[in-house]
């Protein structure tokens, strides 16, 4: 159990955030001090920010608050835009090197960094990682409060081990990191990947603040994500499929008997709204089981290629200038 102030680092993955992120790592920075001066963390703690290949002028102020104070804002330039899970794992891949345990957060600072000094306080009685857990949605929209609650209960339903209201925000240590690595899936989804890894776990509840800003994740990537998080952690669709199939096989030999009942004792049978209505409905059937199967085989087929899930391009860090190309 650590007994010392802790080396933190704040890890922000960024995405086009020019217009905020100045600001933010600079209350980031405040908040670092604060916790300095309190002598929960040491003074070499640092934030690290992973440009997700931004096209706006991200990677240009990343690099401006390094050359001012280069122990304290550090950062990673990815060679192409990855996605937000790619991109925070490589900020936490990169934290490793400097830190005994990493905080990821986002840029816009939604999530309330006033809890931070908790998130510590339980890595230093022996936690190795900290969930942020919301303790409210009234922030959020009705369509997305609905949405992201149906979407937890639809996970847990499917086999998939989550924590609720849980989404980035969370501190994980060194050995967490070093666990979390040895997972070399291509198909990311970490809020389903941290649950497995174990060790000492903890929570914290906060309230996340409103923002007007404009999202970066809107609803057809909040599905994709959810349809990631599912067919990467669960084989219950297929088995869905499976029982489909039995229930349509049921069902014809119902209509078999039928069919047969009306032959032989001569019943009038227009037939065709009912063969219309049977061939519609188990050709979408089909359809839609040959969708989920191929959607299993594509990450299949992902994996097996074994391609990086992200390349670094630049790096800012606090070492040799030969080390930072």
């Amino acid at each position: 159990m650590p007994n010392h102030a802790a080396v933190i680092a704040l890890v922000v993955p960024c995405y086009n955030e020019s217009a905020i992120l100045e600001n933010s790592a600079r209350t980031l920075s405040s908040k670092l001090d604060e916790m300095t001066a309190s002598g929960l963390v040491d003074a070499t703690s640092m934030i690290l920010m992973a440009d997700d290949g931004s096209t706006d002028s991200t990677w240009e102020i990343i690099s401006r608050l390094h050359s001012e104070r280069p122990d304290r804002f550090l950062g990673i330039r990815l060679a192409a835009n990855r996605g937000h899970q790619a991109v925070l794992l490589a900020g936490l891949m990169e934290s490793r090197k400097y830190a005994e345990a990493a905080i990821s957060l986002d840029a816009d600072l939604q999530d309330d960094i006033n809890v931070l000094p908790q998130f510590v306080t339980e890595y230093l009685s022996g936690h190795d990682i900290v969930y942020g857990v919301r303790g409210d949605r009234t922030s959020d929209t009705f369509l997305k409060r609905t949405t992201a609650q149906g979407f937890y209960r639809l996970l847990g339903w499917m086999g998939v081990k989550t924590i609720y209201n849980h989404a980035d925000f969370r501190l994980m240590s060194a050995r967490a990191l070093d666990a979390l690595s040895e997972y070399k899936e291509a198909n990311l989804y970490l809020r389903g990947l941290v649950p497995l890894i174990g060790f000492g776990q903890a929570i914290v509840t906060y309230s996340r603040k409103p923002t007007t800003r404009p999202t970066h994740y809107p609803l057809a990537k909040m599905l994709l994500l959810a349809w990631d998080g599912i067919t990467s952690f669960s084989i219950r669709p297929i088995r869905i499929i499976t029982l489909t199939g039995l229930i349509a096989l049921a069902v014809c030999i119902v209509m078999l008997l039928y069919v047969l009942h009306s032959k032989f004792f001569g019943y009038t049978v227009a037939g065709w709204t009912s063969l219309t209505i049977v061939v519609l409905l188990f050709s979408g059937i089909q359809l839609v089981s040959i969708g989920v199967i191929g959607e299993y085989i594509a990450k299949t087929y992902m994996e097996v290629k074994h391609r990086p899930r992200y390349l670094v391009a630049e790096r800012l860090m606090p070492c040799s200038e030969e080390e930072n190309k």
